[in-house]
């Protein structure tokens, strides 16, 4: 585990293959499974995420915003490998915040997995002046990879 000013990083060993954890990652319908720190409710539209470019977006819930949505622009995406996206409010441009997840295979059965918050490109002073970064917890993370473990387990 890291922390420092811009990003928050954490890693575990999951006993599944990098497949069956990428299999479940691209898929939003599943996402509400796996947030560790209870934001996210739903998925809006439930393609698959295949490739770079496409945007899914997600119902969210928090006591500061209430309900809202966002719309996730998946900005890296490798197969079993790497997905990653800038989250923004619905209906406007990312601001600079990313989720990256990367998938090291260790075996037919187990994959390091690292999930990675970063704000290290928001520049927008505004932005800056209403979001308190972090906004989730490196608990909320780690929180993250236990939920993606049990939901992997049993799926």
């Amino acid at each position: 585990m890291t922390t420092d000013q811009t990003s928050v990083v954490v890693s575990r060993v999951i006993d599944a293959s990098a497949a069956d954890i990428f299999n479940l990652l691209s898929n939003p319908e599943r996402h509400h499974e796996l947030d560790g720190s209870g934001m996210v409710v739903s998925d809006e539209k439930t393609d698959r995420i295949t490739a770079s470019g496409q945007v899914f977006k997600m119902n969210m819930h928090n006591e500061k915003m209430g309900d809202y949505q966002t719309e996730n622009h998946v900005t890296g995406y490798d197969h079993n490998k790497l997905l990653a996206w800038q989250t923004a409010p619905a209906g406007t441009e990312p601001k600079g915040w990313q989720w990256v997840w990367e998938l090291q295979a260790e075996g037919a059965d187990s994959t390091e997995v690292t999930l990675t918050y970063d704000w290290s490109h928001v520049t927008d002073k505004e932005t800056l002046k209403q979001v308190s970064f972090p906004m989730v917890s490196k608990d909320d993370l780690e929180d993250s990879l236990n939920k993606l473990a049990a939901a992997v387990s049993g799926a």
